[in-house]
C-alpha cells in the first residue's frame, strides 16, 4: 500500500499551485471545475507516485490553527529535495521570496537534514536531503 494523495483546502488556489510548481519543480494538471458546488481543484504531482490536491469552495471553514504553533492534525508534509546544498538553497530563495522560515537548516536527531517553511497558507513543509 502507499499514500496515493494528499489534499489540502485553499482560499489560494492560483497561489498554492504557483508556490509548489515554482519551488518544488511540480507539474500541474488542468483545474477541475464542479459547476454546482463551485468546487475547483489541481492535482500537483512530483517526480514520484506522490501527488497533492489543492482544492478550493465557498464556505469552507478557515483553520483556527496557528501555523507558528504545534497542533493536532496534520502537522506538515516533506519534500525531498535531494542534497543539502538543495535544502541550503532553497530555503533561502524561499525566505528571499518572502515566505517565513519556522526552522532553519539542520540535521535532525533522527538523522534527517532539513529545513521548514511556511507556504502561502501557513502550510508547514519540510525541505529534506
Amino acid at each position: 500500500m502507499r499514500i496515493e494523495h494528499l489534499a489540502i483546502w485553499t482560499y489560494n488556489l492560483e497561489g498554492l499551485r504557483n508556490f509548489y510548481m515554482h519551488y518544488f519543480d511540480a507539474s500541474s494538471t488542468e483545474i477541475y471545475y464542479n459547476h454546482s458546488k463551485e468546487f475547483r481543484s489541481y492535482f500537483l504531482l512530483f517526480d514520484d507516485d506522490c501527488r497533492l490536491e489543492i482544492m478550493e469552495m465557498p464556505n469552507i471553514a478557515k483553520s483556527k490553527n496557528d501555523p507558528a504553533k504545534l497542533y493536532t492534525g496534520l502537522a506538515h508534509f516533506a519534500i525531498k529535495v535531494g542534497s543539502k546544498t538543495e535544502v541550503d538553497r532553497l530555503t533561502e530563495t524561499i525566505r528571499n521570496d518572502g515566505f517565513q522560515v519556522v526552522g532553519e537548516p539542520r540535521t535532525t536527531g533522527d538523522g534527517y537534514y532539513e529545513s521548514v517553511v511556511l507556504d502561502p497558507d501557513g502550510n508547514r513543509v519540510e525541505i529534506v536531503a
